[in-house]
């Protein structure tokens, strides 16, 4: 079945006349006959009751041609879509549960009411996720701790985070990993970059974390570390914004480790409208804050701009 099937399906079920239909399809009536013949058969079941030269709709053809009028609408909005050249329609977009928190409010806010067209859909996940579902297609763009090392995927630094370890408040002040040898960790999935950040500073400085406790809420991971079970790494501006930062002590870490910049990528072969809209509020967010970092541009992808 394909989008021609229910356009010649449709105009005879319109037109009731499978001459006529050929007529306005620029096609000869014999081809429709083969192509309809050929649905049917695929479909297991008589889409017309056929009375010498007139084709009526049979019960089940009327329920499927509610169906292939929404298909065929679908199709040409698509394509209306894509030809103009303006944001509209789906727009499937992954983020960081830290980057969903403290970045997007406002932005997305703004893309919402600037593309009121555009049906924007936000999932959470962390960074190695995004970046498969961006690989698969199933998200058209994705705000991920990056640079990330694909040659399918393209992006620019939107943000940039600094990183900071909290711990209980009778925590000694921590020059090295060694210092936090064999203490719990409370984190997010293997996925997670910031995860995978502290566990290379781990390896740097010879020395070993405790247990690893995955847990998906920085709210929680803040309440376990204020007990003192343990410690966490989390974007500053995240701890900002949680209540409770007193009953914390908050440790630098290295800058190499401390400075995470957050990409917004996506396929090299699918920079919609959509995206390419989204990308041009990140800039304007930016610049209005007078808040763009001079970065260093990892190869093959540069600062939005």
């Amino acid at each position: 079945m394909d989008l021609t099937q229910l356009k010649m399906f449709s105009t005879v079920a319109e037109t009731g006349s499978l001459a006529r239909a050929a007529e306005l399809l620029h096609r000869v009536p014999s081809n429709l006959t083969t192509r309809l013949r050929q649905l049917e058969t695929e479909l297991g079941c008589d889409l017309f009751i056929r009375e010498k030269q007139r084709l009526r709709l049979s019960p089940l053809g009327h329920n499927f041609l509610c169906y292939a009028t929404r298909i065929l609408a679908l199709s040409e909005e698509a394509i209306h879509m894509a030809r103009a050249g303006e944001p509209n329609g789906n727009f499937a977009l992954g983020a960081m549960e830290s980057t969903a928190a403290i970045r997007l409010p406002a932005l997305l806010a703004s893309y919402h009411h600037r593309y009121p067209e555009v049906a924007l859909s936000l999932s959470t996940h962390s960074s190695g996720e995004l970046i498969d579902q961006i690989r698969a297609g199933t998200l058209a763009a994705a705000l991920v701790d990056g640079p990330v090392a694909y040659p399918e995927i393209h992006g620019c630094i939107s943000f940039q985070e600094t990183l900071v370890l909290i711990a209980g408040l009778d925590q000694q002040p921590i020059a090295s990993a060694r210092d936090i040898a064999g203490k719990t960790l409370f984190t997010f999935r293997p996925s997670c970059s910031y995860r995978q950040r502290l566990e290379r500073w781990f390896r740097q400085d010879d020395a070993t974390p405790g247990p690893v406790m995955e847990i998906q809420s920085y709210h929680t991971m803040q309440a376990c570390v204020a007990s003192g079970a343990g410690i966490a790494v989390l974007p500053l501006a995240v701890l900002r914004q949680l209540p409770g930062q007193d009953q914390v002590s908050v440790h630098s870490l290295p800058a190499h480790i401390a400075d995470a910049a957050t990409w917004l990528i996506w396929r090299r072969d699918a920079f919609s409208p959509n995206v390419q809209a989204l990308k041009q509020l990140i800039i304007e967010q930016a610049d209005n804050l007078s808040a763009r970092p001079a970065l260093e541009h990892a190869k093959g992808a540069t600062l939005c701009k």
